[in-house]
């Protein structure tokens, strides 16, 4: 159970980190970076994986690169069911998930 509050808070302040590095993406403060992460794992879990089986001939065509743009889907849609998180576009949302995943795990890396 702790190793799940860590790893909740790890991805906080990743995404926390994010949104003062990347312009386009606001969070207010660290409470709703908090549960924007609640946010984008439940959108990870219940649609992400429907998203990557409709599209697998389109990642298999792309070498799964095509995974980079489902991510950034993704974000924008926890981004649109998140008061006081935005982000605007969707270059932004591209850029903020690749930054999101190498941030949360260099902190992952550092707390391990």
């Amino acid at each position: 159970m702790l190793n799940i509050v860590i790893k909740w808070f790890i991805n906080a302040l990743a995404l926390f980190i994010v949104s003062r590095i990347t312009p386009g993406i606001e969070i207010k403060d660290f409470s709703t970076a908090l549960l924007a992460v609640i946010v984008i794992g439940l959108v990870n879990v219940l649609v992400k994986p429907l998203l990557l089986l409709l599209t697998l001939p389109v990642n298999l065509l792309t070498l799964g690169l095509f995974t980079f743009i489902i991510n950034a889907l993704m974000l924008m849609l926890a981004a649109s069911l998140t008061p006081d998180f935005k982000v605007v576009g969707f270059g932004t949302a591209l850029i903020g998930s690749i930054l999101l995943t190498i941030i949360s795990t260099i902190l992952s890396s550092l707390v391990s």
